[in-house]
């Protein structure tokens, strides 16, 4: 054979293989990523002549939101502010223990790792409260937080995945 075909080129081994707890592990992190994406937009003015609102009690198109995912929002929003001034980076338990404390039924409360697979801190935590068809997504960041609604996924959950 000649020099340079297929057959005689030297077959590399891919040194990239994740086991499957580090893959599961980069499937959250990707998920938390694509979440916080969905998080940052930045917030809507309010209609002239109408009432100020928090883009997370007021649903795009104008449509008012439930009152229980309104009240949800608010406590969920109130939880994470208290708990990020006290700590701008807490731990996935404490947030849940916040969120409960809240009034979020425990079995309705997601929250992302709060380590990456390296064991580094992530850049923000992310917490879910289901509440009938929505979710309540808030996002700490360096003490900030910024919370959404969206729907419900086809699983029934807020977060993609299994790690809650």
């Amino acid at each position: 054979m000649s020099r340079g075909t297929k057959a005689e080129q030297p077959r590399h081994a891919s040194n990239f293989q994740l086991n499957g707890k580090a893959a599961a592990a980069f499937l959250v992190v990707v998920t938390t990523l694509a979440l916080s994406a969905c998080t940052a937009s930045s917030p809507q003015a309010p209609a002239a002549g109408g009432p100020s609102s928090s883009p997370a009690s007021q649903p795009a198109g104008g449509t008012s939101m439930d009152p229980a995912v309104a009240a949800t929002s608010t406590a969920v929003e109130a939880a994470l502010k208290r708990i990020a001034a006290a700590n701008p980076k807490p731990d996935t338990e404490s947030v849940r223990a916040a969120l409960v404390s809240a009034g979020v039924p425990k079995a309705n409360v997601e929250v992302s790792v709060g380590r990456t697979p390296t064991g580094l801190d992530v850049d923000a935590l992310e917490a879910a409260a289901l509440t009938g068809d929505s979710c309540i997504m808030g996002q700490i960041r360096d003490g900030g937080v910024v919370v959404s609604v969206l729907p419900v996924l086809a699983t029934g959950k807020c977060f993609v995945g299994s790690v809650r």
